[in-house]
């Protein structure tokens, strides 16, 4: 098991559309987001992946409209621990 493990990381980082990859908790082990122009494009994408390795219970979801996208993080909580602490 271990032995797939490393080699799905090998095989996740060899595609380029794969932009973002998470080991997740819960029911769904791998979180993988996929940049792609369309359907047809998600759809040879999947099939080199499932020609690299073997998967199961593969579940796709696709984003209809994005309503907010940012890297910038939250930190007020910081600057007010930071005053609470003086």
């Amino acid at each position: 098991a271990l032995s797939w493990l490393e080699e799905f990381h090998k095989v996740i980082v060899d595609f380029p559309e794969v932009v973002e990859f998470y080991r997740m908790s819960g029911a769904v082990d791998y979180l993988l987001r996929v940049v792609v122009p369309d359907i047809a494009a998600y759809d040879e994408f999947y099939k080199r992946l499932i020609a690299r390795i073997e998967l199961s219970n593969v579940s796709s979801a696709f984003a209809m409209e994005q309503i907010k996208c940012t890297s910038a993080l939250p930190l007020s909580f910081a600057r007010e621990r930071a005053k609470a602490a003086r």
